[in-house]
């Protein structure tokens, strides 16, 4: 199937197409979904016309195509391995939008926030932990 430019989809340019592919080694764009069967790999345009279509219609357009996937809270995982849903209470997101925890920035006068450096020491430790950094 030709691959064409187009201007919704980035990397679409063929120059840019073969320099990542040389990058990545590979001969074909095809060769990185050889380990997906061919029974589930869309070999069709997805009616995306080239242009002419503003952002909401191209936007409307896809969430139309999306809304034909089933979500996975309406059927069984069995992936395993800790990959199924898990419920995240609230505050965790609360936690982790901390602008303390998401940036580097060490405050000016350590002597007079103690605390949160040994906060940020405690969490930066745990986060190697969890990752094995």
């Amino acid at each position: 199937m030709p691959r064409l430019i187009h201007p919704y989809i980035p990397n679409s340019v063929p120059e840019i197409k073969k320099k990542m592919m040389e990058e990545l080694g590979i001969k074909s764009i095809d060769e990185l979904y050889i380990d997906i069967h061919e029974k589930f790999q869309v070999n069709k345009q997805l009616g995306i016309p080239q242009t002419g279509l503003s952002e909401l219609k191209v936007k409307k357009h896809v969430e139309t195509l999306l809304s034909k996937n089933r979500p996975c809270s309406s059927m069984s995982v069995f992936l395993g391995a800790g990959c199924w849903p898990h419920y995240v209470p609230a505050v965790v997101k609360e936690v982790v939008q901390r602008s303390e925890l998401l940036t580097s920035y060490t405050p000016y006068q350590p002597e007079i926030s103690q605390g949160m450096l040994q906060a940020l020491f405690e969490y930066q430790s745990m986060i190697c932990e969890l990752t094995g950094m």
